[in-house]
């Protein structure tokens, strides 16, 4: 394997383990954007920009939609969008809950999407994201990231449960909370952990939308270093794909556009989910902008293409019956083309070819995924952001074996394929 092949999904880990929530995914996004000479556009001002300009405009501090200027009027050639989120399956700590049982001092929790929760159990937790400071001057915002052992649920014996390898049916609100201290004499300990670690009064702390995450980091495995095995791979290693491609272009006749959207894990429909206006008013005030009538918006529309990039499902070598015999995506076999009847992907056979051609360009090798017929197919931004925009649209993702655990695995080599092909699309 090629050194600048391990280089990148090396580069991907580091972007992981900065990146425990979406709040500090977009930090670190938006960090890489302005050391790359992107400027940040507030939507409450007006905007000026130029051919050949590099933009970024965030949202809840949890999405950001970064854009570089074609020199061909959208109208023209339309814009060429990449799009991913931000979110995982996450704990989400309920700050209000701390409790004393058996004399330890524990605080509640409440699922964040659709985490495997049997991976979370017995795991050194941190606490990271967003947490509300009162000042002299109202409220600001302080991101929040605490990457020691804090806390941790314990499971429970197999002596005291015998029949638990048979399966056991988890209460989130009963076997979801995490231990925090072990003296059953402190109080508010969950507001001090974070108050030591902001260097501020306990008092001073507002509403917190704090989670906890594993601290164990991201790593190359395998014989060869083929595999990336960490937490966040779905979607983290999309977003890096797809900044780094951005990151690629020089002069270019369309303008380029990527989306890192929040909440796609609880459904989008959210101020900074795919579901929203964002991109759409982003996309209008770039072409009235740079307009010449009143009808350009929908011409650049009709010229535009979106790809929507998230996990796929790769076939799991001791559950291989898990998937339709015609449709088993393989790691390091190349980016995975997603299908569904129902269009809970937005590929058409149009999008398909065009992203087939996008692939063999580039020597890059593809496949496709369909769910068997009798198991209910995930669902993305795909559907969404097209539906929303009116625009072509195609759903790939990089093929991963546990989705939605605490540490997920992937395919090195399809790391630097997706990457690779993003780069042609954007460059077109």
């Amino acid at each position: 394997m090629k050194p600048e092949i391990k280089n990148l999904a090396k580069d991907l880990i580091r972007f992981i383990d900065a990146s425990p929530t979406a709040f500090h995914a977009t930090e670190n996004i938006e960090s890489t954007l302005k050391k790359n000479g992107f400027l940040q556009l507030a939507e409450d001002v007006s905007w000026k920009i130029k051919k050949g300009g590099k933009y970024f405009v965030k949202r809840n501090d949890s999405s950001i939609i970064a854009f570089v200027i074609g020199s061909k009027s959208p109208t023209q050639s339309g814009f060429h969008i990449a799009g991913a989120h931000t979110d995982s399956p996450l704990l989400k700590i309920k700050t209000e809950t701390e409790n004393c049982a058996a004399g330890i001092i524990r605080v509640a929790t409440e699922t964040y999407g659709g985490p495997l929760i049997n991976t979370w159990f017995d795991r050194n937790l941190g606490i990271a994201g967003k947490v509300m400071v009162k000042t002299s001057k109202g409220y600001s915002v302080k991101l929040l990231k605490i990457d020691k052992p804090i806390a941790v649920i314990p499971s429970l014996a197999i002596h005291l449960n015998r029949e638990a390898n048979k399966g056991f049916e988890f209460n989130p609100q009963n076997h979801l909370q995490a231990v925090i201290s072990t003296d059953p004499k402190d109080k508010e300990v969950l507001k001090a952990i974070i108050a030591k670690e902001l260097k501020i009064k306990k008092e001073n702390i507002g509403e917190m939308d704090i989670f906890f995450y594993d601290l164990e980091k991201g790593k190359l495995c395998g014989s060869e270093e083929e595999l990336i095995s960490s937490g966040r791979v779905d979607n983290l290693q999309m977003c890096h794909s797809i900044l780094e491609a951005l990151l690629s272009i020089g002069k270019n006749e369309k303008t380029a556009v990527a989306a890192f959207y929040d909440n796609e894990e609880i459904g989008s429909k959210t101020l900074m989910g795919a579901d929203s206006n964002f991109m759409r008013s982003i996309l209008e005030r770039i072409t009235l902008l740079l307009a010449t009538g009143k009808d350009d918006f929908y011409r650049a529309i009709s010229k535009s293409f979106l790809i929507s990039a998230d996990g796929a499902h790769a076939q799991h070598p001791n559950f291989p019956e898990k998937h339709d015999p015609g449709y088993v995506p393989k790691l390091n076999k190349g980016p995975v083309i997603k299908l569904s009847a129902t269009f809970r992907y937005a590929t058409t056979a149009e999008s398909s070819a065009y992203f087939v051609q996008l692939c063999e360009k580039n020597n890059v090798p593809f496949q496709k995924m369909a769910n068997r017929s009798d198991v209910p197919s995930g669902s993305t931004i795909g559907p969404l952001s097209s539906a929303t925009l009116g625009i072509k649209a195609v759903d790939v993702g990089n093929a991963m074996w546990a989705m939605h655990s605490v540490r997920e695995t992937a395919g090195t080599l399809d790391h630097w394929y997706m990457t690779q092909t993003l780069i042609s699309f954007f460059r077109e």
